[in-house]
């Protein structure tokens, strides 16, 4: 992946030398609809029955495998998760966590899951202090929190499936044994994140120091047995099992915090999905410890904008949306952490009074800080964001022919999470214990049994009346919520189909004046918002900065609409 140039664009010439953009410096006419943009790199994708999409063609082809044979949108969810876990060896797995929301369609029902692991039992600041760490590292095995996923996708098909466990990870099981198809995209990410893998995932993903050439077959042989064992036992012959101890025994003799007890003791959460209404659908995400409540700020405080009549991707447009942004982020990083052991106001963050006045407070120039609303004269310091993960994450999702919904995403954090693979399970671990801060007086301090700061953000729509709307998901860490807007607008706002909403050219705002634009925008537009004060940046290609968004809608018609993000190897596939 191209690394972002921070590079503040000073006069139009010395851009389109910088960027070799074709647009002429001297046209600053923009259509009176906005932004225009190539035709699409993929179709929308179309059915009547059931859709799945996911982030690999071959969870996409299982997925949708399973719904043919008459298999509940549960089980092609987890039968999709499963592979993911094998063939996303560095984005997810095993050793990451999970959320989800699920769409009953026979009661029309809404189910949330938070399926993050949580900080060991001896996980405090005077360890990592004694450990000679000022700060969470963002690797390694003091960046290591319990894995979740595995007892996610026990607990959703109990809830939830028709199938069996072991049915639902046959494939993956499959594919670790006997291997899968190295792609291009794979070796470019192993090559990325080479540097902190520890001996054994070299000695698997780095075979004589060079990543598995493309096309080969890659094999995990170790991962096909703890997937077995999970597959026959359950979330037991994890949590409980061999695994569960050989993980905590080998974390230990790195100096890390989780114990056998730690897994012993995980549960997952079922949480009740918060909720915002926006462009005429009830858009329902995750609460705390997710981000999700930074997009309904987003979302609430754009209603006071006539966003429509700037026209898309204006410079009125995404001025206003970055500046927004930063409010919702700001109350973000200030108060997002584990509620059970936070008191987060909630309802005063989401008060539409509150957010209406916060919405006002954003000016012609951009502001480099801002501060939460609501103490903000507490631990406003340190955020626990603003990681450029390029899109570490995945995210899938099922609709079937009986209406059933899931929005679903799983992940290790950064690539190949903290860098450790267990070598007798073949697991991956995550560094989600990263997103902790080791300062005394903010929410998100660890501590003990604590679960982390979490970006992950799956999405589902309803319509006013309930019925099932969207399902709409994307990997990106920070990039995620700022994302998931821009498509609702594109989608509901603009008149866009599905596939035009997640290929249309976005932005990521990060923490200071810095905002990365896809090379799609015009350079008069960049120029104009850098006499606003933003620093622009350009990056290249279709690249995971921008996240990796799938979604499926259903229309009036009754059809169901499925879109893959080319910024991914994602897959819609329908019938």
């Amino acid at each position: 992946m191209r690394k972002i140039s921070l590079t503040r664009f000073a006069v139009p010439m010395a851009m389109m030398a910088i960027f070799g953009c074709n647009v002429p410096a001297e046209d600053t006419s923009l259509p009176d609809q906005g932004m225009q943009f190539p035709s699409m790199n993929r179709p929308d994708v179309r059915g009547i029955n059931g859709a799945v999409v996911s982030d690999h063609p071959l969870a996409t082809a299982a997925g949708y495998t399973v719904l043919k044979n008459g298999g509940n949108a549960v089980d092609a969810a987890i039968t999709m998760a499963g592979i993911l876990a094998v063939v996303r060896p560095h984005m997810n797995g095993v050793g990451g966590d999970a959320f989800g929301i699920f769409y009953d369609g026979e009661t029309g029902e809404v189910a949330g899951m938070n399926g993050s692991g949580r900080a060991g039992s001896l996980a405090t600041p005077e360890f990592f202090d004694v450990a000679g760490q000022d700060e969470g590292p963002s690797s390694g095995p003091l960046s290591v929190s319990v894995p979740g996923a595995v007892a996610a996708w026990d607990d959703a098909l109990s809830r939830f499936g028709t199938i069996s466990l072991s049915e639902a990870l046959a494939p993956a099981i499959q594919y670790a044994r006997e291997g899968f198809p190295v792609s291009t995209r794979l070796v470019s990410d192993i090559a990325g994140a080479s540097e902190h893998l520890n001996e054994p995932a070299k000695a698997l993903y780095l075979p004589v120091s060079q990543p598995a050439s493309v096309g080969s077959l890659l094999k995990n042989p170790a991962l096909a047995e703890t997937l077995e064992t999970i597959a026959k036992n359950g979330k037991s012959g994890f949590y409980r099992g061999a695994a569960a101890s050989q993980i905590a025994d080998f974390l230990e003799s790195q100096g890390g915090y989780l114990r056998t007890d730690d897994f012993r003791d995980h549960q997952t959460t079922w949480v009740t999905p918060l909720e915002g209404n926006y462009l005429d659908r009830r858009v329902l995400v995750l609460p705390p410890n997710t981000q999700g409540i930074a997009q309904l700020q987003l979302m609430e405080m754009a209603k006071g904008y006539d966003l429509e009549e700037m026209g898309h991707n204006s410079q009125a447009y995404l001025h206003t949306l970055i500046e927004l942004k930063k409010l919702a982020f700001a109350d973000r990083d200030r108060w997002v952490a584990d509620p059970s052991f936070e008191k987060i106001p909630l309802s005063g963050l989401l008060e539409p009074d509150y957010l209406r006045s916060r919405a006002t407070l954003i000016e012609s120039m951009a502001a480099e800080n801002v501060l939460s609303g609501i103490g903000s004269e507490l631990a406003t310091s340190e955020s626990p964001g603003d990681m450029d993960d390029g899109g570490d994450t995945v995210y899938l999702t099922v609709v079937d022919q009986w209406g059933n919904a899931v929005s679903w995403i799983q992940s290790l954090f950064g690539s190949f999470g903290s860098g450790l693979l267990e070598p007798e399970t073949g697991v991956v671990l995550q560094n989600r214990g990263a997103l902790f801060t080791l300062d005394q007086g903010h929410p998100n301090v660890v501590a003990p049994g604590k679960r982390p700061y979490h970006t992950l953000t799956p999405t589902m729509g309803l319509n006013l009346d309930g019925s099932f709307s969207f399902t709409l998901g994307t990997p990106g860490g920070d990039s995620q919520v700022q994302s998931l807007v821009q498509i609702l607008n594109n989608l509901f706002m603009f008149g866009m189909t599905p596939q035009e909403a997640i290929e249309a050219p976005r932005f990521r705002s990060y923490q200071d004046l810095r905002v990365a634009f896809e090379d799609r925008f015009p350079v008069y537009m960049l120029q104009g918002l850098a006499d606003q004060g933003h620093i622009p940046n350009v990056v290249n290609g279709w690249t995971a900065t921008f996240g990796g968004a799938q979604m499926i809608l259903l229309e009036g018609s009754g059809t169901l609409t499925a879109a893959a993000d080319p910024r991914r190897e994602a897959y819609a596939l329908a019938y």
